[in-house]
């Protein structure tokens, strides 16, 4: 018999391998197999009685079968096939990658245990004739004050005591050791499931069953538990103003889909969010919860994993890996705030989460909801088109009104109060009133560091990346100031001198959320003030931690970048303040315009969902520009017209499809020179049909990045899997190009 196998290695097609007679490999499971002069772990794809396409090959052996039956459940392993296919990467780094840590080696498992000690029989009963005052115990095992206590606690425990618990209870290991060795205690190894709930780190506020829902959500709850007992695949929009109450949908659906035998998969689409919502979850479906996403330790997603695979969950929340958890009997998927860029994966695989799921929903006859106050143009027009069902959601929970939003021209501001502002007076205003009320505000700019360019004024030069072609942003204050580039990390110590001219003339330009903390800082010393961003959320437990101290009060103002925008309820927010509202909008990116709009609509919502009103000012020196325009009157369909009309004339998703692939050399001129070579073998192809459209190839906008030149090809067409397999087709003709061209299927950015 013969096996495909998916080995974790970038772009590497399956392989085949010969298995001994007698040994029945099944779809899914681990194989340690030959590759080179390495022995690796792979997965099981296919098996065969005859050996096809490797003629005149010699078909090497298998080592060692680690598993007896699927590792990953068979219809995983096909999700993951169809990933790798449609999103042009390899099979065996898209398979090996859904694989949660310390199940990759060549251990079947790697599960944490416990020692536990017991009584046995004899035990038991020399407990009794103890307490009787009739056990007579031979002389050679008289036992100490400390024994009898340990077996009189154990004899109270017939399920055993952790040895640990025993040692706190001052019962040593050495005494349990002369039990066990006198027969009166069994000493067992125990498997122990690491929970990441165990911790107390994920809170929520207390759930109320009893909580009406209003017409509206009670409307959309009738239309989904219909779909859920149709038991077949639907797509459902699930269009929610920011505040309508979107989750408490989702638990109520979720609980319709349990009581029908079947299980939910919910997506989040950040860390930050997973541990509200799954403690939602928690409180609703108790212990039969697990979660998955990248900030767990190895061994806790390992066990979540594990619990998901045997079975015992119910209800798997998690990031956009999740997607790929071994739920079996699914009925319902939710993509919570759907239309969010992070469920797209940067590095190969190039998946994007929501559309997997709703892949995995189809195979599974299941029920997908795409939740969102935003939804993505792909989403709302496939919901225009009829393709998927859209529920609206136009009113706020107990009739609470949206933020009012006010507009703040900053060329105004920079006039009247210097170019260096960086709170308005208008904000400023805003915030001490809120301050005075002991109300909490948020304060967002979606950019990290203190200062995003250090530039000469003798010479105009700047302080730019060793690696990457983009300007150094500062972090930090005073001398214990970094310049630190975002893409590969590279930093170094602001120079006291221009490096390029030796001038003292060096100045700090542009601002980001250390900034604003520090002129916070500077406005409100008394308050107190935290700022949430990638670099100060480093450490394990220190987001939620942060979080916690938000929702509990304990923090008045919290400056963020966009982990603060989306999914949050804090009810005690009065006010938000949006800072550069369009510094988005310079990128040269088509999405640029709807990223904003999501942006600044979001951010919007997270004020007023108490019962004081709530108030956001947005500051930007474009307030005539549509998406902000439009944002801040909450105006969605406005906003699709006019984007989908925009996307039309230019020919830009979701009217057309996209693949932009990007070729990288050590020159600028071997990086052109080689994606030409991909254009014209691309334009050959496809001859005179105008099946799909080639632009470029051109400099990538992040022309150098980690050392590598960077040019761009973009290829535009209805037709999805024409222009995929050309583009295949043109690279594999130039194999030198195969570890040097990334292809990004339906690229959610282009930078």
């Amino acid at each position: 018999m013969f096996i495909r196998v998916a080995l974790p290695v970038p772009g590497l097609d399956l392989l085949t391998y010969r298995v001994p007679d007698g040994v029945t490999p099944a779809v899914g499971a681990r194989v340690l197999v030959p590759l080179g002069s390495r022995i690796v772990t792979g997965i099981i794809v296919e098996s065969r009685a005859v050996a096809e396409g490797v003629e005149g090959v010699e078909i090497k052996p298998i080592r060692q079968l680690l598993d007896s039956d699927a590792f990953i459940p068979p219809d995983v392993v096909d999700l993951a096939r169809w990933t790798a296919e449609y999103y042009a990467a390899g099979a065996g780094e898209t398979i090996t990658a859904i694989l949660p840590p310390k199940t990759r080696g060549d251990r079947p498992d790697a599960h944490k245990t416990r020692r536990v000690a017991s009584v046995t029989a004899a035990g038991a009963g020399l407990v009794a004739g103890l307490q009787a005052g009739s056990a007579d115990l031979a002389p050679s095992c008289r036992l100490s004050g400390r024994q009898r206590e340990a077996l009189e606690i154990l004899a109270g425990a017939p399920a055993g005591i952790a040895t640990a618990e025993l040692a706190r209870r001052g019962i040593s290991g050495d005494i349990v050791s002369r039990l066990a060795g006198h027969g009166f205690v069994m000493v067992r190894q125990e498997r122990v499931d690491r929970d990441p709930f165990e911790a107390g780190a994920f809170t929520a506020d207390e759930a109320d069953v009893s909580r009406h829902l209003t017409p509206e959500q009670e409307s959309a709850v009738t239309r989904l538990s219909a779909m859920v007992a149709a038991q077949t695949f639907r797509v459902s929009l699930l269009h929610g103003v920011t505040g309508s109450g979107k989750t408490e949908i989702y638990l109520r659906v979720a609980a319709i889909v349990r009581a029908a035998g079947r299980r939910v998969l919910m997506l989040v689409p950040e860390i930050a969010l997973t541990p509200a919502v799954a403690a939602l979850f928690r409180q609703a479906f108790g212990d039969r919860v697990a979660i998955q996403h990248s900030g767990l330790s190895d061994g806790e997603r390992h066990d979540q994993w594990q619990r998901i695979r045997r079975g015992e969950i119910d209800v798997v929340v998690g990031t956009r890996s999740a997607v790929f958890a071994p739920v079996q009997q699914l009925g319902l998927i939710i993509v919570d705030e759907e239309h969010d860029g992070s469920y797209k994966q940067e590095e190969s695989p190039r998946y994007h989460g929501r559309d997997v799921a709703i892949v995995r929903g189809q195979r599974a006859g299941a029920l997908v909801i795409l939740g969102s106050a935003t939804p993505s143009m792909e989403t709302y027009h496939h919901a225009v088109a009829g393709k998927y069902e859209r529920l609206v959601l136009e009113r706020r929970v107990l009739d609470r009104p949206l933020a009012a939003v006010t507009v703040v021209d900053m060329r105004e501001a920079y006039a009247a109060e210097g170019p260096e502002v960086v709170l308005s007076r208008a904000l400023r205003e805003r915030i001490e009133i809120r301050l005075a009320r002991r109300e909490q505000v948020l304060i967002l700019l979606n950019r990290r560091g203190f200062a995003t360019a250090v530039f000469c004024r003798q010479c105009a030069g700047t302080l730019d990346c060793a690696n990457c072609s983009v300007s150094l942003v500062v972090h930090g204050e005073g001398s214990a100031r970094r310049a630190r580039c975002h893409y590969c990390n590279y930093s170094v110590r602001v120079p006291p001198a221009c490096p390029a001219c030796a001038g003292p003339y060096l100045e700090q330009t542009g601002f980001g959320t250390e900034r604003v903390e520090a002129e916070a800082r500077r406005f409100w010393p008394s308050a107190r003030i935290a700022r949430l961003d990638r670099d100060s959320v480093r450490r394990k437990g220190s987001l939620d931690a942060l979080l916690t101290r938000f929702r509990n009060g304990d923090i008045d103002v919290l400056v963020g970048t966009q982990m603060i925008a989306k999914g949050h309820d804090f009810p005690r927010v009065t006010l938000v303040g949006v800072v550069s509202a369009d510094v988005g909008l310079g990128m040269a990116d088509f999405r640029a315009s709807e990223r904003t709009f999501q942006l600044l609509t979001q951010v919007a919502g997270r004020a007023g969902r108490g019962s004081e009103l709530g108030e956001a000012i947005v500051q930007t020196i474009y307030p005539d520009h549509y998406s902000i325009q439009l944002a801040c009157r909450q105006d969605y369909t406005a906003f699709y017209q006019r984007e989908i009309h925009f996307r039309q004339s230019m020919h830009y998703p979701p009217l057309v499809s996209m693949i932009n692939a990007v070729v990288r050399g050590r020159t600028f001129t071997r990086a052109m020179d080689d994606a030409a070579g991909v254009a014209e073998r691309l334009r050959e192809a496809d001859g005179d049909r105008h099946a799909f459209r080639v632009l470029g190839p051109a400099p990538a906008p992040l022309g150098r990045l980690r050392g590598e030149y960077r040019t761009q090809l973009l290829i535009k067409s209805t037709n999805r899997r024409r222009m995929r397999e050309a583009l295949l087709a043109a690279i594999a003709a130039a194999p030198e190009l195969q570890r040097r061209v990334s292809v990004d299927v339906d690229p959610v950015s282009v930078l």
